[in-house]
């Protein structure tokens, strides 16, 4: 077997390695380039590292110590970077949370972290005090960006924070297996698991997809509809163009259609994005969009999409519509970022493509054996980039990370040429007349019809408690079909058990803050039906 730490030509971080001492130190020749750009302005490379160093600086002034955590709750603008990178400079651990959850998962967060101080945008201070209240675990500060309201004695404000102190000289002695970040994983159903990334994983991240399957280059301006917050999101806006010298574009509101077209077409900065990442919820909604922008109109030469596997249709109209692809790939929080992907020039629409250099995939069976192509099995990962751990949860980190592979909780076939088609989550396939049925595959061949833009599909039992496929179906705006129509639809384009057995029209589907399905909702409205 290769050794996945050891990936072709790419050399391993040095033992002793920071991750945002490395980055910063890669742009030193930089200095007047953007680096990231949003609404308010643009911050240079030169800017990013004496901002980054005061910013470390300031944290170690107040007492923080090695490894201790920070919780860092913030939209996504130039401050989040500086935020992230002085954290793991000053050998802190900043804990990236999603923007979009309650009080109650911030209070929860606060106390399974023992964040010892809150770096937070002043949109969501009240959600961040509403979490402190309602928890017994007490910060030392709260940092605030671009606050929206007068603050507390106890808070202080980013920039105020940050100008005050001399740049710190050198980075913390961090070695390349040291903990550097946190990244809650968005679990279907339970409490959300810390997962604990070294500061070599972002490293091998960059060097494998971001250079070797991508091939970003400096010129390129880089725009992610998913947050920095998302693993995803994380190397796509941050780690993957910093370790080219890239520039971002980064947008802090939610990633509408109107919001993503108004980057797309220069209307922040002037700067057009020429890699643009995204998930296939949100390729569906632009395309189904009516101000979508022409070709013309923008300079994308490459787009990505992860969260789910990107329909076969949504592909194939997109690169219609642009004549670019889509490098549709699968990673995870627990991977960090994408390690089963097509790639520029191999792109085979309705798969996942090909495992990415440095990583090993291997498909198994429900007795830990290999299943044949063609048949579904368990994706496991064999890869640099792994967690550590989930932390506090050893339970969880047993069953995940198993001597050197990480399970997924994904279900995959492996086809004759060697790609890899999803066929859904594994507590999501379904067993009907004796046969497993991939929900995607289902939905994958209903959103083929004109008139649909969304569909999700899951089990239920019948009259004789036998398990059938119901389908949930979103129309496009305008867009007509009824129920014997999708379900002749499907009948003449699969095999004729997949079917969906019944058909409900609804207005939108739940999902995560990553816009995957929550088809476990649909499970628990079913069984109170």
């Amino acid at each position: 077997m290769a050794d996945p730490t050891q990936p072709g030509a790419v050399a391993p971080p040095p033992e002793r390695f920071n991750i945002a001492q490395h980055l910063l130190a890669a742009n030193a020749g930089r200095a007047a380039k953007a680096a990231f750009v949003d609404d308010q302005g643009s911050l240079g490379y030169g800017p990013l590292d004496e901002r980054t160093r005061r910013f470390a600086a300031g944290l170690r002034a107040l007492g923080l110590k090695r490894e201790e955590r920070v919780l860092l709750l913030m939209l996504d603008t130039t401050d989040w970077p500086v935020a992230f990178l002085g954290a793991m400079y000053a050998g802190l651990v900043p804990v990236a949370v999603n923007t979009l959850l309650t009080a109650d998962d911030y209070a929860y967060m606060l106390e399974h972290s023992r964040a010892q101080a809150v770096l937070v945008s002043g949109a969501l201070l009240p959600a961040v005090n509403a979490a402190m209240t309602k928890s017994d675990h007490e910060v030392q500060k709260v940092v605030v960006s671009r606050p929206v309201a007068p603050l507390h004695p106890s808070e202080v404000e980013f920039e105020a924070f940050t100008a005050a102190h001399a740049p710190l000289a050198r980075p913390a002695a961090t070695g390349a297996d040291d903990p550097a970040f946190w990244l809650y994983s968005s679990g279907s159903t339970g409490r959300p698991k810390g997962t604990v990334h070294s500061h070599a994983n972002p490293y091998w991240t960059a060097e494998l997809y971001g250079k070797a399957v991508l091939q970003l280059r400096e010129s390129d301006v880089c725009f992610s509809a998913a947050k920095l917050f998302f693993a995803y999101g994380l190397g796509n806006g941050l780690t993957f163009p910093m370790s080219v010298g890239a520039t971002t574009l980064l947008m802090p509101e939610r990633p509408t259609p109107e919001a993503v077209f108004k980057r797309w077409t220069g209307g922040v900065g002037g700067l057009k994005p020429t890699i643009f990442y995204g998930a296939p919820t949100g390729y569906a909604g632009m395309l189904a969009h009516p101000a979508l922008p022409k070709k013309g109109e923008v300079a994308m030469r490459l787009a990505s999409s992860a969260g789910e596997a990107l329909p076969a249709e949504l592909g194939e109209r997109f690169t219609a519509h642009y004549g670019v692809q889509i490098i549709d790939g699968i990673g995870s929080t627990e991977m960090l970022h994408i390690f089963l992907s097509n790639q520029p020039g191999r792109v085979r629409y309705g798969t996942t493509g090909w495992p990415v250099p440095g990583y090993e995939i291997e498909l198994r069976g429900e007795g830990g054996a290999a299943v044949p192509d063609g048949e579904p099995g368990d994706l496991y990962i064999h890869g640099p980039s792994a967690a550590m751990m989930y932390w506090g949860n050893r339970t969880k980190t047993r069953e995940t990370f198993q001597g050197g592979w990480t399970k997924s909780g994904d279900k995959y076939v492996r086809n004759e040429d060697g790609s890899y088609t999803y066929s859904g989550r594994s507590d999501d396939m379904l067993k009907v007349s004796g046969i497993y049925v991939s929900p995607f595959e289902v939905e994958a061949t209903l959103v083929q019809h004109p008139a649909v833009l969304e569909a999700a599909v899951i089990g239920v039992p019948d009259a004789e408690g036998l398990t059938k496929t119901k389908a949930f179906v979103v129309l496009k705006p305008g867009g007509h079909a009824d129920e014997a129509e999708l379900k002749a639809f499907v009948k003449d384009r699969l095999a004729p058990y997949k079917y969906p057995r019944q058909i409900e029209f609804v207005a939108d589907l739940p999902k995560t803050a990553t816009g995957k399905i929550q088809r476990f909702k649909l499970r628990e409205r079913e069984g109170k039906a």
